[in-house]
């Protein structure tokens, strides 16, 4: 049985990331903000609500900021939404990425829908931090 399962994953042929072309990358009809790929940092198990946890894996810091309201709390004030920007509503964390044409900002965030998520977003009474 273990030799069956090795002999299947190895026949299959990883697919390039190229192959699954975000909607949000250069040359769509969205700006997007070319930035260093983030560390991951290791954050422990992930929790039922893990927007939070999911944004440590990408900033750091301790469990506190599994909760999403308390990155409200993390760095500095922002001055506003920027693309980099962590954007924290009182449920729900996220960073913004990029920016459509019609002026919507797009926020990558964790726990969206039940998985990591880039999509545009209203902002409309968060708050901005940046590290």
């Amino acid at each position: 049985m273990m030799f069956t399962v090795l002999v299947l994953a190895s026949a299959l042929a990883p697919v390039p990331a190229q192959a699954f072309p975000s909607p949000f990358a250069e040359g769509s009809s969205q700006k997007s903000a070319k930035a260093a790929k983030p560390a991951h940092f290791n954050v422990g198990p992930r929790p039922a609500r893990w927007c939070g946890w999911w944004m440590r894996t990408q900033k750091g810091g301790g469990p506190e900021l599994n909760l999403a309201r308390n990155w409200a709390k993390w760095g500095r004030p922002a001055g506003g939404p920027r693309v980099g920007a962590v954007v924290v509503w009182s449920h729900h964390v996220g960073m913004i990425t990029g920016r459509t044409k019609d002026g919507q900002w797009i926020v990558k965030s964790g726990n969206d829908d039940g998985r990591v998520r880039e999509q545009p977003r209203s902002v409309a009474g968060a708050v901005f931090r940046v590290g």
